[in-house]
């Protein structure tokens, strides 16, 4: 009953209450377009090329084209079937609500419709994998002659680089890092490099973020890739697998350089005797017990 006696009406929604909802609406709109515009004008140049890259750093390597175009591909791919899959669900919701107590009307199947979502998950999955194959092709692919071989040794808890290159007649130099003097890693600018990765220990993993590639580092296996450092700078590496008590200080950096300071650097490890290459013994290349080496498989 109304506060006037007529049935259904209720004039209370007509008084001082009634009349802020619209203006308390207003008030929470305004206030997540203002908080709204401030959080996306408060982003440095930086963090939005970073938004724009759906949050991976900025590539420094020859993958980084193929590895981004499907980053970004698979993410597009996803919030479309997202948002298809949501509207549906808000649709039928509504659609479909109940109405009255009434139990609706039995059907046994619809023929059209489950043959649509049986094969729109094949769909989905052959145009993922296609471009998964295509892009990975390019991402692990290896020339016959690359510029320069470097033995990566990830052991517990560092890492050793053993540059194959020959320098003043001596066949390689070597360096590695400690705990308290993580190791450099130097590569010459827009040369290619082919990295073999093996380990004496336990399994771990080598990853550059800013080269968007990363591989495991297998004991009694050599894993191989190759790529082309496209900018010169510091660049962050860590081992991305968990490796034992001291995993989070197996860290280094990879200084990418110009050839001169490539060369350069390589000689100077020569003058400090560090010629040959420092593997930490054969289980960095066979499995204890096994004489056969699993990487030239």
């Amino acid at each position: 009953m109304g506060s006037n006696g007529t049935p259904g009406v209720d004039e209370r929604a007509a008084g001082p209450a009634g009349a802020t909802r619209p203006a308390k609406r207003r008030l929470l709109v305004g206030s997540a377009v203002v908080l709204g515009t401030l959080l996306l004008t408060g982003c440095s140049e930086a963090t939005t090329e970073q938004w724009k890259r759906l949050g991976l750093p900025e590539g420094a390597s020859d993958r980084t084209e193929a590895v981004r175009s499907l980053w970004v591909g698979a993410w597009i791919a996803a919030l479309i079937v997202g948002a298809m899959v949501w509207g549906l669900i808000l649709y039928v919701s509504v659609r479909y609500r109940k109405r009255n107590d009434e139990a609706p009307k039995q059907v046994r199947y619809n023929l059209p419709l489950e043959v649509l979502y049986t094969l729109a998950p094949f769909a989905i999955i052959g145009v993922l994998f296609f471009y998964t194959v295509e892009h990975g092709n390019k991402i692990t692919a290896m020339s016959d002659n690359p510029a320069h071989t470097i033995n990566v040794v990830g052991q517990q808890w560092q890492w050793t680089f053993n540059y194959k290159d020959t320098v003043d007649g001596q066949e390689g130099v070597w360096e590695t890092g400690t705990l308290e003097k993580p190791a450099e890693l130097w590569l010459p600018v827009n040369e290619s490099v082919h990295f073999d990765l093996t380990s004496p220990d336990v399994i771990h993993s080598f990853w550059v973020p800013s080269f968007y590639f990363k591989l495991d580092v297998i004991p009694g296996r050599t894993n191989r890739f190759e790529l082309t450092p496209t900018k010169t700078g510091t660049f962050a590496g860590k081992c991305a697998e968990l490796c034992g008590l001291y995993h989070s200080r197996m860290v280094f950096t990879v200084k990418v350089v110009t050839k001169d300071e490539y060369d350069a650097h390589l000689r100077d490890l020569a003058a400090r005797g560090q010629t040959g290459a420092a593997t930490g013994g054969q289980d960095a290349t066979t499995i204890p017990g096994h004489g056969e080496q699993e990487g030239e498989k």
